[in-house]
This record gives C-alpha cells, structure tokens and sequence, in this order.
C-alpha cells in the first residue's frame, strides 16, 4: 500500500516535468513583436552578452539564470493574483529597503518555494515511514506551505514598516531638540539640518539626509521635507513638516516649534507606555491565577492534610 501514493507522486512530478518541457520549449516561445523590433530602434549597439552583468533577483544567482523564465512568469502570477502594487511599493518606501516591486515578489516566490521544499520533505518522510496521511491531504499540505511562505513574506514587511517607524518616533525627540539648539545658536534651516545629520545615526536621520539631498538638487527645503511626511504614516512627522513651513514662510520662531513638538511626541510616548501597560495588566494575572496561586494553596494546605493523614493512620 506504501508503494501507491510513491507512484502517484513520481507519476506527478513526471508529467509537470513534460507539461514545463512542453510549454517553454522554442516553438511555444516565440519571441514577441517588441522583442525582435528592440534591436533596431535602440539608440546605442547592444552590448555582448559575455561582458554583460545581469542584475539578480534572488539570492541564487545561478539557479535564476537556469529557471529565469519560470521565475519570470511566477512573479507575473503573483503580482496578478494579489494585486496591490500601489500599496506595495508605498510599504517598500516606508520600510526603507531601497526594493522594486519585482524584487519583493522575486522574495515572495523564494519564500514560497521554502515552503513547498519542506511539505515535500515532510511528504517524503511520511511515505518512508508508511504512516502518513492520504495523499491529497499531502497535496493541500503542500500548497499550504507554499502559500503560508508567499504571506509570511508580505508580512514580514509589515512587520519592517512597523518596527522603522517606531524608531524614528523614538528618535524624533532628540533629533528635534538637536535642531532647537541649532537654530538657537544661529544656524539657519538647512545648517542646522546639515549638521544634525553629521553627528546623527538612526533612520530618522537617513531620511533628513534624503530630504538635504533634495534641496541641493533644486527642491525647497519645505517641499523636500514634504517627501519625509509622504513616505512615512506618522503624524508626528507631518506636523514637524509643517511647523516647518510655517516657520520658514512667516518667520515665526522656529526653536521653539521643535521644543514644543518634541515635547508633545514625549508625552504621547508616555501615554502610549501607559495604555501599553494597562493592556499588559490583564495578561500578567493569566500566570498568576493559573500558577502561582494553585502552588501557593498546595503549599498552605499541603501539611494540614499531611498532619490529618498522620494523625488519622
């Protein structure tokens, strides 16, 4: 009986391998009209394949050069059948990771491809022992696995985001006390920017050197630290944006604006600690009621009943 599901797995994976053999062979992939037409309407001679230094999506190099194709038509699948790519490549600004939209879903199929490796281990050791499940429970096992691989992905990058911007808000107040002392000192906007960003490290202070470089290209420094607020969810940043630009139109004190929203971005860290350890209250009685005090009445009762035990024998 162990035998059958072996057989229907190697007859499996024989008929895939002709199905891909079939589908990708020359005759099915003919080059399309763009394709042959590029040569002839490019500006510059195409350079020689040998000297040629091909980008990688993954961090097997060799292996996507030989599955190129299938990789490429299983980003296409994915991107289709999740969507969301505008969501997406905002995510990807917001965690920092400098990643096109190809290169997180080139991941997602890694991770997908993980996946599917360890059901198929899983699969393998269960047909060796002779013990396992059905085989189609096998199969949606493993395309569980894959699919569990593509969404832990997704949303391990939410889980970046979340974690960056929590340490730019962590940040914020020192870098806008920082700046106070500068522009106190004499130092105007961009100089103050300019030299807390020199004796800063932190992601609060890569994206001020972001928006620095926008306004040497051109950008005013309020439009440049517009980008900050854009690529960002925090609310915090977006009225340091715009204390700013108050600041720099109407000349009003801009010292005191940074002091001011550094101290309001404490206290809300303060009352964000708080609600945090209200919440955390609840959960901390969890071991204490189903521990502590179970041990703690064992220990009190414990020797009366072993002296009633004694004294009754």
């Amino acid at each position: 009986m162990s035998g059958t599901p072996l057989g229907m797995l190697l007859g499996l994976g024989a008929g895939v391998g002709l199905w891909l053999a079939f589908l990708y062979s020359p005759p099915l992939r003919r080059p399309s009209l763009d394709d042959r037409l590029a040569p002839y309407l490019r500006d510059a001679p195409r350079p020689s394949r040998l000297l040629a230094t091909s980008e990688t999506l993954t961090p097997f190099p060799t292996l996507e050069r030989i599955l190129g194709p299938v990789l490429g038509d299983l980003i296409r699948y994915l991107d289709r059948w999740l969507g969301g790519v505008v969501s997406l490549r905002r995510r990807l600004v917001q965690a920092g990771r400098g990643m096109t939209v190809e290169e997180f879903r080139a991941e997602q199929v890694v991770w997908g491809a993980f996946g599917l490796l360890g059901g198929l281990v899983f699969v393998t050791l269960a047909i060796a022992t002779g013990s396992g499940p059905p085989p189609v429970a096998l199969l949606l096992l493993c395309l569980g696995l894959t699919l569990l691989g593509v969404l832990a992905r997704d949303r391990y990058l939410t889980t970046e985001v979340t974690k960056r911007e929590e340490r730019m808000i962590a940040e914020f107040p020192t870098i806008a006390e920082l700046l106070a002392l500068a522009v106190t000192a004499g130092e105007g906007p961009i100089g103050a920017l300019e030299r807390v960003c020199r004796i800063s490290t932190g992601e609060l202070a890569r994206e001020l050197r972001h928006a620095l470089s926008e306004a040497r290209t051109g950008a005013s420094l309020v439009q440049a630290l517009e980008g900050i607020a854009a690529r960002t969810s925090l609310a915090p940043l977006a009225r340091f944006v715009d204390g700013v630009a108050v600041a720099v139109e109407r000349g009003t004190p801009l010292a005191e604006v940074l002091r001011a929203q550094a101290v309001d971005v404490r206290e809300a860290g303060k009352r964000a600690l708080l609600e945090s350890g209200g919440k955390r209250e609840i959960g901390m009685l969890v071991p204490v009621v189903f521990f502590v005090l179970p041990v703690t009445i064992v220990f009190a009762l414990f020797p009366g009943f072993y002296g009633f035990r004694v004294i009754g024998s």
